[in-house]
């Protein structure tokens, strides 16, 4: 009877590890399309820039002149995207949370910028 018990005990823990194996390889498989799926959206809209979690994302973005860049607000907390030169080149207001704002860069150059909210949240846009 024991032979039987550590039988049926093996083949619980085999169907265990076949268990695990598959929600590995499926966990990763979704990484890699999440990982895709950012990349193609970055690659659609080359001058998008996400307000998160008190960060801009990308920090550094560099397009060519003449592109229009949006900014959009997914934090709970409302952010600005105001330049740091004086006088400003660009200064959005408060951005409530989903709220975009746009500017087109003409000139070749680096416009660093931050949250006048939160003067810690930095970025730069280099323009090629």
């Amino acid at each position: 009877m024991k032979s039987s018990s550590s039988s049926h005990l093996s083949l619980h823990a085999a169907q265990r590890r076949t268990l695990l194996a598959g929600l590995t390889v499926a966990a990763t498989g979704m990484f890699v399309l999440a990982g895709r799926a950012e990349a193609a959206a970055a690659a659609a809209d080359p001058g998008a820039v996400h307000i998160d979690n008190f960060t801009f994302s990308p920090a550094t973005l560099t397009v060519k002149a003449g592109t229009r860049v949006t900014w959009t607000n997914r934090d709970d907390e409302p952010h600005t995207v105001t330049s740091s030169s004086n006088p400003r080149t660009f200064a959005s207001g408060a951005l409530d949370t989903d709220g975009t704002f746009a500017f087109t860069f003409d000139k070749p150059g680096t416009y660093p910028y931050y949250c006048a909210i939160h003067p810690h949240m930095t970025g730069v846009i280099v323009v090629k």
